[in-house]
């Protein structure tokens, strides 16, 4: 067997699709002429194997019992760093005991319910905390430019395992969908369960020096430390417990969402079916709901320079809604997700300029941590008359532009939105630079920059404000022997699978460990 490329109208991949098993998906809009690069697995003879042949074998892992296993590892952190971490270390035969500070998925859902009713906010139990990390119920996206760090494939292959579909095999940007990844993170736990680890939830560790006596195990069993980005509290315990921390470079800005209809229509090139001579258009400008059906709603990604930093989309989530992804009452934290099937009304992503350790004074290792929260009570402060989650929001156009929004649009963020004068409260450094950047994303991308779109404010969890320092060699922290600190929390992951690879990459080296 083998793999053959075909690039393709969108009607012809759509029915290749239906009749060839495909192992590689993506759709190339840079032309007017739309795309699907499709790349099917062949017979001997050159010829595609059918879709409802068996997919390319993949070698299944084996997990081995380690009720009575004689190595345990404890896990701090139950997202994918510390979820794969897991799985790793029972293929090799180690027990692994999980402390997550928050709840199993299936109460955990309820919590979410509840903050985006506006009913309150569980600081233990939200978008950011509980089972799955914070990928669990913020879109679920398998997509990584990380290209030396591991097997990215065989994460995707795990995910199958447990239940993921066909497309993570193949897909340019694999997507599972918040519906959807629930069940499968359920499905990790039952046979991390199944084969003797033990995971311990609503159990919030406070103190490195007193874990390895709660879970009784010798002095020397390593720690894998996989807290994610927003557990602002275990950063300030380890820095007292004396672990090296670092300032490192994040990025905080806003979200901006539009109707997911303007984006199809800038993305695919759309133009009432006609193109820019006012013909009727071939392939690429088909009627809206045929292309979609072919296609998918439109998704995009934009950068730019302003002033030194860069500014950039993030987390661009087509068909979704925007979510409180706060995890204290005092501040207000906006982020995107989207369902298996991505068919909201409505087009979301972050746009976030970069910030350099060198930007905020001081040499406090923890001082980009501080300066996020200081942004997020503001956001709070600038929405909270309104309701307990609500979050602030401008016109796109008028926050670029410097005036009040005196209506807001319809707006897919569930607690409510409230007008604000983000142009005049955002730091300047972040304000004018996010104005320069839309400028620029609407010369490549014209009617982007409208007043149909809307930013709420702010975007400050795309990636962690501190690095745990560690071995290249060994993966352990710098100044703590035995723990491997790993995933975003750690500074080391942008997302699901990077984060995954990264437990197991630490998994790995506690194995190989004699």
């Amino acid at each position: 067997m083998d793999n053959r490329e075909y690039i393709l109208s969108p009607q012809d991949a759509w029915a290749a699709q239906q009749r060839w098993r495909v192992v590689k998906r993506s759709v190339d809009a840079r032309q007017r002429q739309l795309k699907v690069h499709l790349t099917v697995l062949t017979d001997d003879q050159g010829q595609p194997i059918a879709k409802d042949a068996p997919i390319p074998l993949y070698t299944p892992p084996v997990f081995q019992d380690v009720h009575s296993a004689e190595r345990q590892a404890i896990i701090i952190g139950c997202g994918p760093a510390g979820l794969f971490a897991a799985l790793t270390l029972i293929e090799h035969g180690i027990k692994p005991i999980i402390y997550e500070r928050g709840k199993m998925v299936s109460d955990r859902k309820r919590d979410i319910a509840l903050l985006n009713r506006n009913e309150g906010l569980n600081p233990e139990s939200n978008y950011c905390f509980g089972e799955g990390g914070a990928g669990t119920f913020s879109d679920g996206k398998l997509f990584s430019r990380s290209k030396k760090r591991g097997n990215m494939q065989r994460v995707m292959e795990l995910f199958h395992y447990f239940g993921a579909p066909d497309t993570v095999l193949y897909e340019a940007h694999a997507h599972i969908g918040s519906d959807k990844l629930p069940g499968i993170i359920r499905n990790m736990r039952e046979c991390i369960l199944e084969h003797g680890g033990e995971i311990h939830f609503e159990n919030c560790v406070t103190s490195l020096k007193a874990i390895r006596n709660q879970s009784s195990v010798s002095d020397q069993a390593p720690i894998i430390l996989a807290i994610g980005h927003s557990a602002h509290d275990t950063y300030r315990m380890l820095a007292a417990e004396g672990v090296k921390l670092e300032t490192k470079g994040f990025a905080m800005g806003v979200r901006v969402e539009h109707p997911q209809a303007l984006i199809n229509k800038l993305m695919y090139h759309l133009d009432g079916g006609k193109d820019n001579s006012g013909r009727r258009a071939k392939a690429a400008s088909l009627k809206d709901e045929g292309l979609i059906q072919f296609v998918g709603n439109a998704s995009y990604s934009v950068v730019t320079q302003v002033d030194g930093r860069g500014v950039y989309s993030f987390c661009m989530c087509p068909g979704g809604h925007i979510v409180p992804a706060g995890s204290t009452a005092d501040t207000c934290v906006v982020n995107g997700m989207s369902a298996s099937h991505r068919n909201s009304p409505y087009a979301n992503s972050g746009m976030v300029v970069q910030i350099l350790p060198e930007d905020i004074p001081g040499d406090d290792p923890l001082r980009g941590l501080e300066y996020q929260e200081s942004l997020e009570k503001e956001s709070f402060k600038q929405a909270q008359q309104a309701s307990l989650s609500a979050a602030p929001a401008q016109r796109l156009r008028d926050f670029v532009e410097g005036r009040e929004s005196k209506s807001l649009p319809a707006c897919s963020y569930l607690p409510g939105i409230v007008s604000s004068r983000l142009d005049q409260w955002l730091p300047a450094h972040i304000g004018k630079r996010l104005q320069q950047g839309f400028r620029d994303f609407d010369r490549k991308y014209p009617g982007f920059l409208t007043n149909e779109a809307v930013i709420l404010g702010v975007e400050s969890r795309s990636s962690s404000a501190v690095r745990i320092p560690r071995d290249p060699e060994t993966l352990q922290s710098v100044s703590t022997p035995n723990l491997y600190p790993c995933g975003e929390g750690a500074g080391y992951a942008g997302g699901i699978t990077s984060s995954a690879l990264d437990g197991i990459n630490a998994a790995l080296m506690i194995a190989e460990k004699k």
